[in-house]
Parts: structure tokens; sequence; C-alpha cells
């Protein structure tokens, strides 16, 4: 399925869609120790990032295919990309920072794909926040990744650090 036709698809009641490699993808919502974790990384690092770009949670972007529509935990766009993202129906590419909050029903295979999918089309970090191991781990299109874990701090695309334990607080 392209997405043209994705976006002529009923919103299911209760989830929402993403579109992965052409096959249409419930995906449930967030529960709520998933959402308080959201919410501090967009608390986090909306202060840190100040005037330099904006963070929000649960934000739709389309992947350079066709046939790929994601949904990002959080997300950071630039001020450039910001404006971009404001007049246009659907992000092209991938937010600059995506952050996924590992879930249960995650599995290591999607993660990989993911992060794939966002550090080859535009992403310059991907992190993926395990709570239950109180870790971050941040991916970069180099092929870099570090774990971040606590006591440790996290060092940010736009400046400043982050440390891993105000994550979990």
């Amino acid at each position: 399925m392209t997405f043209a036709e994705f976006e002529q698809l009923p919103e299911p009641q209760g989830y929402r869609l993403e579109l992965h490699r052409g096959e249409p993808v419930q995906v449930p919502p967030p529960k709520n120790p998933h959402f308080v974790v959201q919410q501090t990384l967009r608390d986090l690092l909306a202060n840190a990032a100040g005037t330099n770009g904006r963070v929000v949670t649960e934000v739709g972007f389309r992947a350079h295919s066709e046939f790929e529509f994601r949904i990002a935990d959080v997300a950071y766009f630039s001020r450039e990309s910001w404006a971009i993202f404001q007049t246009e129906s659907y992000f092209k590419g991938a937010p600059e920072l995506v952050i996924e909050v590992l879930s249960p029903s995650n599995t290591a295979s999607e993660m990989l794909e993911k992060e794939s999918l966002c550090l080859e089309n535009g992403a310059r970090e991907f992190w993926i926040v395990d709570m239950d191991h109180r870790l971050v781990k941040v991916s970069t299109p180099d092929g870099h990744t570090m774990t971040y874990k606590a006591m440790q701090q996290i060092p940010l695309l736009f400046g400043g650090t982050l440390p891993v334990d105000d994550i979990f607080r």
C-alpha cells in the first residue's frame, strides 16, 4: 500500500496507524509509565534546546519511501526543520532526533528497523529509552552507538547534556 492509499484508511478506534513497508500496522496508545517518560523527555529537551528548536511527542513523519509513515514517541526539530514541518501536511524525512521509549510490545527487530529508517532519512540521532534497565542507547548515522546509564550525561546534538537520572525520576 502506498502512503496515498494509507491516508484514505479510517482511523481505528483506540489505536493509531503506521505504515511499515507498505503494510498498515495498528499501534496501541502508550500506557501511563511510558507516557510519563515521554513527557519528561519532552520537557527536559525543550528546556535544554531553548530557542534552537522544538521538541514534541507522538509526531508522525514520512520517510522518503512512499511506503512508510511512522510515529515518534519524542522528536526534536531544529528551527529550520520546524519551519518546514509547519507548512506540510506530513513531515517528509525524519526529525533530527527521534526517541523511542521501549514498550513490552516492541521487538528488537522492529527497533533496529526504525533506527535504520530514521538514520537513513535525516535523523542525526536515534535514541532507545529502556525504562526497565534505566538506560538510553544513542545511535548516529555514522554507525556509532553509545549506551548511557545512571550517573552519566548524554551529550545533546544542539549543545549541553542531559543527565540520565533526570529521565527516570
